[in-house]
């Protein structure tokens, strides 16, 4: 637990969190040190000048940090209020731990009360001094930001590990080390006071009696029970809303403050994040057990390169005395030489070990900080740092990326001595590589005629160049975005050939090659343009689909054997463009209600299309029809279907809307709107219906003009 340390110490005095308050930005400060660094912004900037003139959207604003420089880049020791035409430059302060912090432009006035409750100044900013962020405090002052109980939590935690001896309270003279703690009395007691004061016996027989260190953590976290709303300090957390990222209470709800918000149950909320934090910390975790085996090869390469430096010395020495004494005084530089490239070798891997066991340190802090977290049992208050968290576990992971665990050196010397010379030529005499250095591969040619694309798949193919001598270990085959932004790794191997799947349909795509060995990385290639399918072409996936589902006309065809609704997915997802797709009703018995739509992968197969918020359907008796989406229903609209009937889906995601049409009719408004990210096809049904998939089709020529004109 010692490497979490600085996890828990606060970032401007540089001490353990006292009553420590989380910023917007989620980092943490204690009470007392937010206070110290509040600057005074001039009226202009004040919320309330912000909100008379219509500009004010927010009870905390963040500052624009292209007009105010708040932090030097340069570091020059000193932070300014650039937009402010009246503020003085302030001179920056280092907290203990390094952090550079700005100090209140004049002191605080004296005040009886406690920093939670004393006035802040009219017009009062805080700048957070870790990530440089500031922001404009509205009239609740500090008194608006939630307090981190969790993190409290886990201080006390932490000293309770650490706690030195607690003293006997009724001692006379030199207490001595306490024993035990009355929970009702709330004293400690050596054991011979507390069988002079404290008999067990009589209304005392019923006091509780426990460890010192355990008694002085439950006194410090009885205040901390009962989790209260900043805002409505009377009520308590309740519910959670997600856009937010907030615990919220009932009267904010009614308040309106979260009414076009999605909210949901502070418990469930509690449990996801925990669930989320232990996921992430399992690649975190293997990263850092990465981390430590890279270190036992890093010093065993410290070994092997002493023990390698000394055969090397030998074997020189013994070729230099051979040569009599017209070598010895060229010995010496030859020694000189090895001895440099020994050193530098040392120091390129002492240098790595050094910079990997701080990562290493500073990852395993991080990560038994989190675990500490996790075994937090407040909701309100776990859920008010497990984002920052969460994020902060996958940055440190991406931290670990590639080629941060190679050995940026070698073990071997890479030199010979020719001793072949007679000795007239033994003041020419100096060392020649052991392992001529070789060129760095040759430039790949894509090979054009075995290149293609299939619906949003690309494949490539490229080779070495006909007359190349440098062999390649592998190859690096990149891609831009689709839309012209910069290329990314989607294949590091050997192969010479790759299909990369999941691009957007109907986006130009840039592709290039590179070839790498031990030397060093080729040129790129040369870019090959790539277009995607303008429509998409895709049949039903029996891998994702309810066991009850039946397959049949080249999985193009489905019905189920079961009289409850079942899932079945399409094989592609789409996650750009303008997709449309339909559905032939073959077989229409009894009456039911098949449901027609998009969803996620991860969507339930069991229950009709719609009843859990990862799908969006419309769902159609023979009568009418109906939208729905986490079991809600909207839109009744007349008309239904029969045997022989059409379903159109127009999934736009440009616009973010889908819609639904029955024999070429728009089957009522659209359907849902705001809709982003990576859906699939998706239909449930019974027995007592068949429907066949038709794809590749365009979009309608009335949408396509509806869409040109708006």
């Amino acid at each position: 637990m010692e490497e979490m340390e600085e996890e828990l110490k606060c970032p401007v005095c540089g001490s353990f969190y006292r009553e420590p308050i989380i910023l917007p930005c989620s980092h943490n400060l204690c009470q007392a040190c937010a206070r110290n660094i509040l600057v005074q912004t001039p009226e202009s900037e004040s919320p309330q000048s912000r909100r008379a003139s219509g500009s004010g959207v927010s009870d905390y604003d963040y500052l624009d940090l292209d007009k105010m420089s708040l932090y030097s880049e340069a570091d020059s020791g000193y932070g300014s209020y650039g937009g402010f035409a009246s503020a003085p430059t302030t001179p920056c302060q280092k907290s203990p731990n390094g952090v550079r912090v700005f100090p209140p432009a004049m002191p605080p006035p004296p005040t009886h009360l406690s920093p939670a409750l004393a006035p802040v100044p009219r017009n009062s900013c805080i700048t957070c001094p870790q990530c440089h962020r500031s922001l404009i405090l509205d009239d609740r002052g500090l008194r608006g930001f939630p307090k981190n109980r969790v993190l409290e939590g886990v201080i006390d935690r932490y000293q309770q590990s650490k706690a030195a001896a607690l003293k006997c309270q009724l001692c006379e003279k030199a207490p001595k080390e306490a024993t035990v703690m009355c929970e009702q009395c709330d004293v400690f007691y050596c054991d011979p006071c507390r069988l002079r004061c404290h008999p067990p016996r009589g209304p005392l027989a019923k006091h509780r009696l426990v460890p010192p260190a355990q008694g002085r953590v439950s006194r410090r976290l009885s205040p901390r029970k009962v989790s209260t709303c900043t805002d409505h300090e009377l009520e308590n957390h309740s519910m959670y809303c997600v856009q937010c990222k907030m615990p919220v209470c009932y009267q904010c709800l009614e308040e309106g403050k979260h009414s076009s918000h999605e909210v949901k149950a502070l418990g469930a909320m509690w449990k996801l994040h925990k669930s989320q934090l232990s996921q992430a910390l399992n690649g975190l975790s293997d990263r850092a057990k990465e981390a430590k085996e890279f270190l036992v090869q890093l010093r065993n390469m410290v070994q092997q390169i002493q023990e390698n430096s000394v055969e090397f010395e030998a074997c020189l020495v013994a070729q230099c005395d051979a040569l009599i004494d017209a070598l010895n005084r060229r010995k010496a530089q030859l020694l000189a030489r090895v001895n440099k490239e020994h050193e530098h070798k040392l120091k390129v891997v002492r240098d790595q070990i050094s910079h990997c066991t701080v990562k290493l340190r500073q990852t395993t802090g991080l990560m038994e900080y989190c675990l500490e977290v996790i075994k937090e049992n407040d909701p309100s208050g776990f859920l008010q740092i497990s984002d920052a968290l969460i994020r902060r576990v996958h940055l440190t992971e991406d931290q670990w990326g590639k080629g941060t665990l190679t050995p940026r050196m070698t073990t071997d010397f890479d030199l010979s001595l020719d001793n072949s010379p007679l000795l007239q030529s033994i003041h020419q005499l100096d060392f020649v590589q052991m392992k001529a250095s070789s060129p760095v591969p040759a430039t790949p040619i894509l090979q054009l005629e075995e290149c293609c694309t299939h619906n949003n798949s690309a494949t490539l193919s490229w080779k070495q160049p006909p007359l190349s001598t440098v062999p390649a270990e592998g190859y690096i085959l990149e891609l831009d975005d689709g839309s012209g932004g910069q290329f990314r790794e989607v294949y590091v191997g050997k192969e010479t050939m790759c299909t990369v799947d999941g691009l957007h349909f109907n986006s130009t795509y840039n592709a290039r090659v590179k070839a790498f060995n031990k030397t060093g990385v080729s040129p790129y290639s040369k870019t090959l343009v790539l277009q995607t399918s303008e429509v998409a072409w895709f049949a039903f996936d029996p891998g994702s689909a309810h066991s009850d589902i039946i397959f049949s006309n080249d999985n193009l065809t489905v019905t189920c054997s079961s009289y409850d609704d079942r899932v079945v997915l399409g094989k592609t997802g789409f996650s750009k463009g303008v997709h449309y797709w339909e559905l032939t009703i073959d077989r229409y018995d009894n009456h039911p209600d098949p449901a027609f739509g998009v969803a996620r992968m991860d969507v339930m197969k069991d229950v009709m299309l719609g009843k859990d918020d990862k799908a969006w359907a419309m769902y159609v008796d023979n009568n009418r029809s109906w939208f729905m989406h986490n079991n809600s229903h909207t839109n009744r609209t007349e008309g239904g279907i029969s045997k022989g009937a059409t379903i159109g889906v127009l999934l736009d995601l440009n616009r973010k809307t889908l819609t639904f049409f029955i024999n070429d009719e728009q089957q009522g408004p659209i359907a849902f709107e705001n809709v982003e990210g990576l859906f699939f096809p998706a239909v449930s049904l019974n027995r007592n219906v068949q429907v066949t998939l038709h794809t590749g089709l365009p979009v309608p020529d009335f949408y396509s003009s509806r869409a040109s004109i708006a």
